[in-house]
């Protein structure tokens, strides 16, 4: 799709198009195209790459140290990086507490954290979810109680994506048991190296281990790691959520996805001639593809509102990226399967592990990322805010009803 972008916004596309192609390591290239697990080292020395050429932090002002780019020009950087076979940017410190601790963080805190979130060398994980309280995020139960200049932290976070390399976590923590449910809440950072931190591994479905449950028993907090207020958390957990639902989107990932796809059904074969040929599966295919157009528009304007000013939320209109964006996402990897039929039945993860070797076209490297791919893209639609809870919020802010 060719979008109304100005002749500096495509004199830009071509720079970051040449500086992936020249910058990014082949092995981590090839490691993402071919559907390998990436490890820590791999997204954080591209971290460090993007860090070096004043990249490190794409969607910041320069006043924090970011690159200080205009919506497009991120969505443009983000597009040219997925395209390119780069590692995806984790995003829980760059477009999550990042924003948040600019945003109502104290001059110390900034100082303090955003250097190494923009270098790569603090890592973040996100402890929102609970047992018994995921959608229903205002039911949480992690407590912090507070004892002279400390926080003393209990309860157990689940989900917690990467925990097991994460230096930092931004926490949501109840500091007021007798205040309604949405007014008794704090915004914490707490070290993940503090006595009485645990983690422990969920094996997903498709066998990774890529999301945790986090215990945490009698954890000290220092009083100046609360972001803002306190009891005000809430306020600053949904200014988050709207930057996390937008970012779910992900359209570069859905490009090169679709892109990939249009390869595999070019190779695959059904009664002698190409998928791609065969009317009903190209139909399916093209519906998709129309979507995805529809969903970058839609994206490139909320981000454009987004950068109105500081404090202010996407509003529905993220719900609407989270929904579309993580269902858009499902359809491609169901069509990647249908095009492989019962190729993609036999799993070995051990397939997806280590360095790539040989030709990355090889068939019989190509089922089991497939594979995994489509069973870890069940969860997108139930993280970030469960997309019937989206459509709830798209029904009474947008509708009214």
């Amino acid at each position: 799709m060719d979008l109304a972008y100005d002749a500096e916004d495509e004199a830009f596309r071509l720079e970051v198009r040449q500086f992936v192609e020249r910058s990014l390591p082949d092995a981590i290239r090839r490691k993402v195209i071919a559907g390998h697990e990436l490890d820590k080292a791999d997204m954080a020395g591209w971290q460090r790459i993007l860090h070096g050429r004043g990249w490190g932090a794409p969607n910041w002002p320069v006043a924090f140290g970011g690159a200080g780019w205009s919506p497009v020009r991120q969505f443009i950087f983000d597009e040219e990086c997925a395209m390119g076979g780069a590692p995806r940017l984790l995003p829980f410190g760059l477009k999550m507490v990042g924003p948040v601790i600019m945003a109502f963080g104290s001059p110390a805190q900034q100082q303090r954290f955003l250097p190494g979130m923009m270098s790569g060398e603090d890592w973040w994980c996100q402890g929102y979810s609970e047992p018994g309280a995921g959608s229903d995020l205002a039911s949480l139960r992690t407590r912090a109680e507070r004892r002279g200049d400390v926080y003393v932290v209990n309860g157990q976070k689940t989900w917690t994506t990467m925990a097991q390399h994460a230096d930092w976590m931004f926490c949501l923590v109840r500091t007021d048991a007798s205040a309604k449910p949405q007014q008794g809440i704090s915004f914490l950072l707490i070290d993940m190296r503090s006595k009485g931190v645990t983690v422990r591994p969920i094996r997903l479905m498709d066998g990774g281990c890529e999301v945790n449950e986090v215990f945490l028993d009698n954890v000290e907090v220092p009083l100046d790691q609360r972001v803002g207020e306190e009891n005000k958390g809430w306020t600053y957990a949904k200014y988050l959520l709207g930057h996390e639902r937008t970012n779910i989107a992900q359209v570069g990932l859905s490009r090169r996805a679709i892109a990939d796809l249009k390869t595999l059904a070019g190779d695959e074969r059904v009664d002698g001639r190409p998928l791609m040929e065969d009317p009903l599966y190209a139909a399916r295919l093209a519906e998709t593809e129309i979507a995805l157009d529809i969903l970058e528009i839609t994206n490139l304007r909320v981000v454009c509102e987004d950068a109105k000013g500081a404090g202010k939320t996407p509003g529905p209109a993220a719900s609407i990226l989270k929904l579309r964006g993580t269902e858009i996402g499902q359809a491609i990897s169901e069509l990647a399967i249908d095009a492989l039929g019962e190729n993609a039945l036999p799993f070995d993860r051990s397939r997806m592990v280590g360095e790539v070797a040989g030709n990355l076209a090889d068939p019989a490297a190509t089922a089991t990322p497939v594979a995994a791919e489509y069973l870890t893209l069940r969860k997108t639609s139930i993280y970030g805010g469960s997309n019937e809870i989206q459509k709830n919020i798209i029904a009474q802010s947008v509708l009214g009803l």
